[in-house]
């Protein structure tokens, strides 16, 4: 497949991603009673409304308009650094890594521009213990996409290219 092609593909994903996780919570938001109590789906998983101001583990708090809009310009630039990483990258894997972390950043900043804080709505939950705060799909695609490019980088190795061999040659 073309270089191209694929780094296309990738922004293809982060819309689509964006797209869904929008969707997702212009649903939850207008359409169902999770703002009045959360919704059970099963014993270790339910849907609870929560507004975050804040960035990764409730850091940074946004408790002005500056502040707000300081997250978003911050978080915009990221993403544009990833998009511009996307636009350099030829592999496959690490451009839909790329766009996992793309998409779900778009889908936060998104979120933080239009309601001023990030909607997370799923709570995974074992008895009292949450192995994670409630979180959201465009958190869930960054995480992921990181995880795949820390594990490419540590993992995975570019064979060198042999040198030429000398006696080969005459």
């Amino acid at each position: 497949m073309n270089v191209w092609l694929r780094r296309l593909s990738g922004f293809a994903l982060a819309g689509l991603l964006l797209e869904i996780d929008q969707a997702i919570k212009l649903h939850l938001y207008w359409h169902s009673s999770i703002k009045r109590a959360p919704i059970e789906l099963l014993p270790f998983f339910r849907l609870s409304y929560v507004e975050n101001y804040g960035v990764s583990l409730g850091l940074l708090t946004a408790d002005s308009s500056e502040m707000r809009w300081l997250l978003v310009g911050f978080t915009s630039l990221i993403a544009l650094g990833v998009a511009v990483w996307i636009l350099r990258e030829r592999k496959m894997p690490d451009i839909l890594a790329l766009a996992l972390v793309l998409g779900g950043a778009a889908g936060n900043i998104r979120d933080r521009s239009d309601r001023g804080f990030v909607m997370d709505y799923a709570d995974l939950h074992f008895g009292d213990f949450r192995p994670f705060l409630v979180f959201n799909l465009a958190d869930a695609a960054i995480t992921v996409g990181v995880v795949i490019l820390l594990a490419r980088s540590l993992l995975s190795r570019d064979k060198p290219t042999p040198a030429p061999d000398p006696a080969a040659e005459t």
